[in-house]
């Protein structure tokens, strides 16, 4: 299967897809692909707007996931009411769940944090602190592991949680982002192999 995985990240999604399919992994932040592609060398990994990416090539691929930049739809912007720093909500999240929903004919997920306000598009289906948009109905996992809340604030917890060892990327990046910003493996694994069941 050919895969699209945008705005991969530290691959937190496709830690777990396994190496039998062609996966292009996009990322806009060099250090973070370089991060990507120790952990997934046999991915073509490709430093570039995903934005832009998905527009010019969505027609290449069998199966895309993309998890757009989620700061201005989390619940953090209630915190910055008094702050310079409150912006509106990037509409790049809905602006590729229509674009998906109208013109791709495989499968597809988007990704996003829980926002702040009522979706602008109903989530297919939300698990832990995230919405997920798919071409496929999926029922929700349930989690008995530790929640995110419990470790955010522990690089160390996070690196267990996730199954990453960073420790030698420590100074090249902000590494507590990366794993922040990362979707847990069994998420990931999780909504694969259910949407290529479908």
């Amino acid at each position: 299967m050919k895969i699209l995985n945008l705005y991969a990240g530290i691959g937190g999604n496709r830690k777990l897809w396994g190496d039998n399919h062609d996966i292009t992994a996009v990322e806009i932040v060099s250090e973070v692909a370089n991060i990507y592609k120790h952990f997934f060398p046999n991915d073509n990994v490709i430093i570039d707007d995903a934005h832009e990416y998905l527009r010019k090539h969505f027609r290449e691929f069998d199966f895309i996931w993309a998890s757009p930049p989620c700061p201005t739809h989390s619940v953090l912007q209630m915190t910055r009411y008094y702050d310079e720093s409150l912006k509106y909500p990037d509409m790049t999240l809905y602006q590729e769940i229509i674009w998906l929903q109208s013109f791709f004919k495989g499968k597809w997920v988007i990704e996003n944090v829980k926002p702040y306000y009522k979706p602008l598009i109903q989530p297919t289906f939300t698990m832990d602190r995230h919405c997920y948009w798919s071409s496929d109905y999926i029922m929700a996992q349930e989690h008995t592991e530790k929640t995110f809340t419990d470790i955010r604030d522990d690089i160390g917890e996070m690196e267990k949680e996730y199954g990453f060892d960073l420790s030698e990327f420590k100074g090249t990046t902000d590494i507590r982002k990366c794993l922040r910003n990362a979707v847990k493996p069994e998420d990931g694994k999780y909504i694969f192999e259910r949407i290529c069941q479908i």
